[in-house]
């Protein structure tokens, strides 16, 4: 990720609130493979584990872990089982081990993104017309360890498996679609409402995936280097497309040019 000064976000707990937010991830592999190919990348639902407060220094909070699944007959997840069973096979390694050796990426990015046109910077176009188009967008990336459950007989696996589609079923329910069975919302779906030898079905045909976070950088790339005049011309061109992308992103301009100029 590209990373100026001035579109960097160092602040994990805003790292972490956009993960929350936005929890559909891009896992990307490096996987040498015979059979499959070596750069593979998958959309999945994450749950994201920070155990300690988050009203903590950004020096004393943890990165976090990200847990989920995949489908087996995913060719992302069989290169995934096939490098764990060579690693375990290898003389000298702990057969026992789930954590493979190479990193891993997975990029999350802001629902709210969008092209920008020079006709709304209405300070810098009419002055000089040195104005080109961009795009606006927020985005985390997360490097770190993954750990593969991919033997459906056994326990941890089964347990891994289950926590992990419990959890992120009761973030979807709750946190995307507001169901929580209060002040008149419906009740959230839960696991338990389907037959168990279902999902202990589904469960045999899905991996899980726990990746240990050991880097995690962000980019909030808002329209904050531009002067104030253009950033005003950004935050009105978007109001008045009167979209809910387009009225998210004139926010989110809006909060990062506040923040810039209190930086002053």
């Amino acid at each position: 990720m590209y990373l100026r000064a001035i579109h960097a976000e160092s602040h994990i707990p805003a790292l972490h609130q956009l993960i929350r937010q936005n929890p559909l991830g891009i896992l990307t592999t490096a996987i040498k493979s015979p059979l499959y190919p070596l750069l593979q990348s998958s959309h999945i639902p994450f749950i994201l584990d920070v155990p300690q407060a988050e009203d903590s220094s950004d020096e004393t909070i943890p990165n976090g872990t990200l847990r989920g699944h995949m489908a087996k007959q995913n060719p992302q997840a069989k290169a995934l089982m096939e490098a764990l069973a060579a690693q375990q096979q290898q003389p000298g390694n702990n057969p026992s081990s789930l954590e493979l050796e190479d990193e891993v990426l997975i990029l999350f990015t802001s629902e709210h993104h969008h092209y920008v046109t020079p006709k709304f910077y209405t300070e810098t176009k009419p002055a000089t017309g040195k104005v080109v188009p961009t795009w606006n967008y927020a985005a985390a990336q997360a490097y770190g360890k993954i750990r593969v459950y991919c033997d459906s007989k056994s326990e941890e696996t089964g347990a891994f498996l289950q926590k992990a589609v419990e959890d992120l079923t009761r973030q979807s329910e709750g946190s995307i679609m507001g169901y929580t069975g209060t002040e008149g919302r419906p009740a959230p779906w839960k696991v338990s409402d389907a037959p168990v030898p279902y999902v202990e079905l589904l469960k045999k045909n899905i991996i899980g995936i726990e990746i240990r976070i050991e880097r995690l950088q962000g980019k909030f790339k808002m329209s904050q280097e531009s002067t104030k005049g253009d950033r005003e011309g950004v935050i009105s061109g978007f109001e008045a497309l009167e979209t809910d992308v387009a009225k998210g992103v004139a926010q989110m301009v809006r909060e990062r040019g506040e923040m810039k100029d209190a930086q002053k």
